[in-house]
Order: C-alpha cells, then sequence, then structure tokens
C-alpha cells in the first residue's frame, strides 16, 4: 500500500515514519523546503525519543521518502493523510485555512481514487468542508473523479507518541464508505493483531471523540488541581486523596496528579476550540469554562507563593528554575507553565537561571537572553534564593541534595510537581513546599 501524508510536523512525521516501520510506502508532503532539506539530511527537528533512529532507518530502506511537490508525489497513493497544524485564532476557534489550503491542492492534483484522511485535530464538520474544497477544485478542472474524505484522529503523547502509535489502545476511523472504512481497516490491521480496537464512526462522531477526550483529560487535571488547593486548607494530603479516589474503578488513577497547570500542544487549544464550537452552536459549556480558568490560575501558583514567602520582594533576587518543557520526554514549551513563570519572576525584576535537558534551545529561541541558561541542574541553583521545579523529568528525582544545598544561598524549593518527599526534605535542611501536601 503507498500513501501520502501532508504535513512533517508532530504528528504528520510520527504518522509517516510509524506506517513505513510497518512496511508501507510512505511519501511525506511539505511546502516547507528547509525542512524537507533537513529531515534528508538526517536532522530531524522534533524531539521524540527514538524517532530520529526510526526515520534514518525507513528512509535506507526506502519506504520513507520526503517532498515538498504534493502533484508529483500522488501517482499510486490510495488514502491521503493531511497532518497539518490547526492553531488557534484569536478568538479561540481551531484556524482551518492550513487543513483547507490541502484539500483545495488535492482536488488540483488528484487523477484517481483517493481517501482524504483528515489527522489533524478540527472541529465538527470540518470534514463537510474539506470535501466541499475538493469538489470544488474537480468541478474548476471540469473532472470527475470518486473520491471520501474520513476523519482518524490522532491520541499521540509527546515522549511516548511512537509506542503510542505502533501499539494503540483504540484506533478512531469516521466514514461515509464501505469502500474508504475497508481501505482504512486494511491499513490499520497491522497495528490490531493481538487486540483489534478500530472503531468505525460516521465522521463528526469521530471529529468529536477527539476534543471530548482531550476536554476529559484536562478536566481531570484542574478537578485535582482545585482539590490540591482545598487540600493545602485543611490540611489534607492531595497524594492520598489521589491513590484514594484512583483506585475506584470508576474513576481510576490516570491524569490525577496535582501540579502547577498543563501546557502543550493539544489540551489548552482543543478546550478552547471546543468552548468555541459549542458557543457558535448554541451550547454553553460552563465546566470547559472552569477547567481553562483553573488552569491559567494554577500555572501562576508557583509565583504567588513564592511572592508570599519572600513578602513581595522579589527584585534582586536570584531563583532557578528545573523544567521548561511542558511535560518531560519533549522539548515542547507551547503553553508551558515554566514561561508564565519566568515572565512573572522577570517581571518583577528577580534574575533566573533555567535548566531543562532537552528544551534549551526551544527556550533561547522563545524568550532569548531574558534568562541565564546552565549547563546542568547544580549550576542552575549556584547562589539563587530558590529553586522552583516546573517539570518532572526523571533526572530530578534523585540529586545529590548535599551538593545542591552547598550551592544554594538560601536553601528553599517550591515543587511544582510533587516530585519529592515533604518529611525527607526537610530532614535535610530545605524549606520545602508543594501542591496539596501538609507541611512537615
Amino acid at each position: 500500500m503507498k500513501i501520502a501524508v501532508v504535513g512533517t510536523g508532530y504528528v504528520g512525521l510520527v504518522t509517516g515514519t510509524c506506517f513505513a516501520e510497518i512496511g508501507v510506502d510512505v511519501v511525506c508532503v511539505d511546502i516547507d523546503a528547509e525542512k524537507i532539506a533537513r529531515i534528508k539530511r538526517g536532522d530531524i527537528p522534533i524531539y521524540e525519543p527514538g524517532l530520529d533512529e526510526m526515520v534514518l532507518r525507513n528512509m535506507k530502506a526506502g519506504r520513507l521518502r520526503f517532498a515538498t511537490d504534493l502533484s508529483t508525489c500522488l501517482d499510486g497513493v490510495e488514502i491521503l493523510f493531511s497532518a497539518v497544524g490547526t492553531p488557534p485564532d484569536e478568538d479561540g476557534s481551531a484556524d482551518l485555512h492550513y487543513v483547507l489550503d490541502v484539500a483545495h491542492n488535492v482536488g488540483r492534483c488528484m487523477t484517481d481514487y483517493l481517501v482524504v484522511v483528515t489527522k489533524s485535530t478540527v472541529p465538527v464538520g470540518t470534514a463537510r468542508k474539506v470535501k466541499a474544497a475538493i469538489q470544488s477544485e474537480l468541478d474548476r478542472r471540469g473532472v470527475n473523479i470518486e473520491f471520501d474524505v474520513a476523519s482518524n484522529p490522532e491520541f499521540l503523547k509527546e515522549g511516548n507518541a511512537i509506542a503510542d502509535f505502533m501499539r494503540p489502545d483504540r484506533v478512531v476511523v469516521g466514514v461515509e464508505s464501505k469502500r474508504a472504512e475497508a481501505l482504512m481497516q486494511k491499513l490499520y490491521k497491522p497495528f490490531m493483531i493481538n487486540k483489534y480496537r478500530i472503531i468505525i464512526t460516521d465522521i463528526p462522531s469521530a471529529e468529536m471523540i477527539k476534543y471530548a477526550a482531550n476536554a476529559m483529560l484536562a478536566t481531570r487535571i484542574s478537578f485535582m488541581n482545585e482539590i490540591a488547593l482545598l487540600c493545602d486548607e485543611v490540611g489534607a494530603d492531595v497524594n492520598a486523596v489521589r491513590k484514594g479516589i484512583g483506585a475506584d474503578d470508576r474513576i481510576g488513577s490516570r491524569f490525577l496528579y496535582a501540579g502547577c497547570g498543563y501546557g502543550g500542544s493539544c489540551f489548552p487549544k482543543d478546550v478552547k476550540a471546543l468552548i468555541k464550537t459549542a458557543e457558535e452552536n448554541g451550547c454553553d459549556m460552563q465546566i470547559l469554562k472552569s477547567v481553562e480558568r483553573v488552569n491559567e490560575s494554577q500555572k501562576e501558583l508557583l509565583f504567588r507563593r513564592l511572592s508570599t514567602y519572600f513578602n513581595g520582594e522579589l527584585s534582586g533576587r536570584k531563583f532557578a528554575v528545573w523544567g521548561l518543557s511542558f511535560k518531560p520526554e519533549t522539548d515542547d514549551m507551547r503553553e508551558a507553565p515554566a514561561l508564565i513563570l519566568i515572565d512573572r519572576l522577570c517581571s518583577a525584576g528577580a534574575s533566573v537561571r533555567v535548566y531543562d535537558p532537552v528544551a534549551m534551545d526551544e527556550c533561547r529561541r522563545r524568550i532569548g537572553d531574558r534568562v541565564e541558561y546552565a549547563a546542568n541542574i547544580y549550576e542552575a541553583v549556584a547562589g539563587v534564593d530558590a529553586l522552583l521545579i516546573v517539570t518532572e523529568w526523571k533526572e530530578f528525582r534523585m540529586p545529590d541534595w548535599s551538593a545542591v544545598l552547598r550551592a544554594m544561598k538560601s536553601p528553599v524549593i517550591f515543587d511544582g510537581r510533587n516530585i519529592y518527599d515533604p518529611a525527607e526534605m526537610k530532614e535535610m535542611g530545605f524549606v520545602y513546599r508543594s501542591i496539596g501536601r501538609p507541611l512537615h
């Protein structure tokens, strides 16, 4: 089988590479000629564990190719995935112009039957717009070529995307015809040898599933963050609460960790887009509006507590930040809580030194020289008034605390991810503050 993937961002590159890994003939297309040239040189533009090696292996085997002109790539292609970006507009709605540009281009180029699959996260009703855009180009050409549209939302977790794709817990496919369904079943069957979990739906339901899934996960996070704030006030331990409610199989234990807010490319954008879609259809998503408000407030929590601890006197002080990416195992800083924290600290007149295992270059790209960049965790804390932990990277779990204690000007730690045991930190000589756990 031969497929095309349009867009070589996070979703597109992972999708194309993983299909190539199982033997599919894949061509990835992107209008960014510089990015394509980089990939061909083996310089992979995104950080995802294991992706570099997989891309290079499949390029060498001839199963994975890259191009900039879609019109030269459609010969023999049966399925085309559209995996371009859908950034939020100013009003929170998803910007579909890249998606529709791909649809128009497909209509101008296609010469034989094709299933055009939306892989990007798009609002309900987008498939109809894609179908109309393709048909308008065919009509303009005066040709009658059959095609189908389909929706195949992705459920990849950054940092674990390859495992998620190769061993999916489910594959959701929205289709309008048996022909398209048969082709999609054929493509995904190799991933489902042990657990055949392809969920076939109508297209609007498939489009909604993606948004509903991310909105539910975001809701769980904001819910636990509110519970954690209450735990702080009443002397309860949010970790004990999490274990107690997570043991209920109606609830489960995942996404119940309190912290300093969620970020990334999906949750913030998708919650906003779902709220906007609801407004456009006369619905008021009161819960999701609250989820968004709680999360924005939670991103300010570390700064508020730090400011309270130092009686609002932050100017001239030095602080260290461990962790810049919105989550571990990625360099993605989109909507990252670290960005809010750094901005507030710098605006208050403090100086900031940062360290992250992989997101340092991304931080430099985003905020330049507003902060000082450390070579490691120990250099980051040298002479600082407090350490703030924003991302739960594995290398932060067991540092040499005696070295950290010696390096810091004052032994104060604000842990935004509840990584450490409060009693142990106190015993070692630190003033330790976490979220939703009693002081020791």
